[in-house]
């Protein structure tokens, strides 16, 4: 199917990040190609973010991602939260229908949705690193999936402890001799540019546990993930929850699910 040329009835998605990566960027415009769909998805950055959000209202855009440090900050901006973007108070997406602006989480369902696949016991202990709106998404999916055991490290002693009290868990400022069979990141740790080479979880912490999960997306293997499968863990990848919370933001815009095929070519475009 051949996408139509851009012009003046394109429709523009586009993703609000303090630290825009081209992994979305990349996944939608790709599959925008294969489906043939007439939008164009661009990344941004912006330290105005009640401007950028009037922009989306003002300029029509169909649909934006919400990304570190915007998760919060943005709801009140908003006219409407749904489904877990009401329930733990973090969006990363929002779509806009003809200027009344909805948000949702993503993130959320993708992660459930691969702690689902991976089976995990119940009595399976965590040790999460970072308490924003990644942290809410993904802390919850974890407790929904099961698992009520765990523990918020978190430098941040207020949003750490309000995270730690919603899902049950305990919270500690550092990782210190703590250990666990889940240890999830869900801080810029590892991330392309200046934490590119830092650990959200040392060598020790990482041999003692069963399974690793890194929501940084790119790199696609981060030297936490690559710690983790040297030692023989297994891992849940950042880049597995944006391929899964991108899908359902590509339906949300668009209206439109694509086959199993065209996500995957989408992906291998992503991870570039």
């Amino acid at each position: 199917m051949t996408k139509p040329l851009i012009g003046r009835d394109t429709l523009l998605c586009m993703s609000l990040s303090a630290r825009p990566s081209n992994f979305g960027t990349r996944f939608h415009n790709r599959l925008y190609e294969l489906v043939g769909l007439d939008y164009v998805y661009k990344a941004f950055t912006t330290t105005d973010l009640p401007a950028a959000i009037g922009g989306i209202r003002a300029l029509d855009i169909r649909g934006c991602a919400v990304s570190m440090p915007f998760k919060e900050a943005v709801i009140p901006l908003l006219d409407e939260l749904k489904g877990s973007a009401a329930a733990i108070d973090s969006v990363n997406t929002i779509v806009n229908d003809a200027g009344h602006l909805t948000g949702y989480n993503t993130d959320y369902s993708a992660v459930k949705t691969l702690m689902e696949q991976a089976a995990l016991p119940a009595d399976t202990t965590v040790l999460l690193r970072g308490s924003g709106g990644m942290g809410k998404a993904v802390a919850t999916a974890l407790r929904d999936a099961g698992l009520t055991q765990g523990t918020i490290v978190a430098r941040n002693e207020a949003t750490g402890r309000a995270l730690a009290e919603s899902v049950g868990w305990d919270c500690a400022a550092e990782v210190g001799s703590r250990t666990a069979g889940l240890l999830a990141n869900v801080t810029p740790l590892g991330m392309e540019g200046a934490d590119a080479e830092a650990m959200a979880f040392d060598s020790d912490t990482i041999a003692a546990a069963d399974i690793v999960l890194d929501a940084v997306a790119l790199p696609p293997e981060t030297p936490l993930l690559r710690t983790a499968q040297a030692a023989g863990k297994r891992v849940i990848t950042g880049a597995a929850i944006g391929v899964l919370q991108a899908v359902e933001q590509f339906v949300l815009y668009t209206g439109v699910t694509p086959t199993e095929a065209q996500i995957a070519d989408a992906a291998a475009v992503a991870r570039g």
